[in-house]
């Protein structure tokens, strides 16, 4: 896939990519097909996969400094407009062009069955983090209720099958939500500046979920970190 260099530290060997699908893309210095400087507009192709690009290269040579007029030694018009250019580019190739960037909170959950059901890397703020809890919380009371009424009208409460639907109804909701759920919890203990493996403290008896719950409610590491930068509609 094509895309455009966003940012690149090269002190930590950490940066971004806008890819041509209009994702954001993580990538490290071990990413890379060969060392080499990626500044930023720099167009790239790479391998997406998990929201993290790998086998990156550039795509052609970049210029290595401004060109100079010959006659007054001052940058020339074409060296001052590129950059403007370059703004422009990836203004139009960056984050204004990442498809459905939502604000509210059923677009957070939408999201996250779709385009993030396989997403652990990145981050999520506390509203987006929420917002997937809340309409979760909503389809799974859903998805219970026909089961319920279902069951009710097959007159399964009156024999030996019970809530067989509501069962399987409420069974199949929780594993097709589980891998979501998995991911945008990860994401928000990125976003507070964790490591996504201290989701296992939820295995900790009695503790281990209210551990996960305090994390939660833990607002916006403000700045960036190794896991991307601060999410978008997050006020520092």
């Amino acid at each position: 896939m094509r895309g455009e260099v966003l940012h690149y530290d090269e002190d930590q060997g950490f940066g971004f990519i806008t890819g041509a699908d209009g994702n954001r893309y993580t990538f490290t210095r071990e990413n890379l097909r060969r060392p080499t400087p990626m500044p930023n507009g720099t167009t790239v192709e790479f391998q997406a996969g998990g929201g993290q690009a790998r086998d990156v290269f550039p795509t052609a040579a970049q210029p290595t400094g401004p060109a100079v007029d010959a006659g007054t030694g001052a940058p020339s018009a074409q060296a001052v407009s590129r950059p403007l250019a370059a703004a422009a580019q990836a203004q139009h190739f960056g984050r204004s062009a990442e498809p459905g960037e939502p604000t509210d909170l059923w677009g957070y959950f939408w999201r996250g069955l779709t385009q993030n059901y396989f997403n652990f890397a990145g981050r999520a703020r506390r509203k987006e983090y929420w917002g997937y809890c809340l309409f979760w919380v909503v389809c799974l009371l859903i998805v219970g209720g026909i089961g319920i009424f279902t069951d009710v009208a097959l007159g399964n409460f009156d024999s030996d099958v019970s809530a067989a639907v509501t069962v399987g109804l409420c069974g199949t909701f929780l594993l097709a939500t589980f891998l979501p759920g998995l991911g945008m919890t990860v994401r928000r203990l990125h976003d507070i500046g964790l490591s996504g493996w201290l989701y296992l403290v939820i295995f900790i008896p009695t503790f281990g979920s209210l551990i996960i719950l305090v994390f939660a409610l833990m607002p916006t590491q403000a700045r960036e970190n190794q896991w991307g930068p601060v999410p978008a509609g997050v006020r520092l």
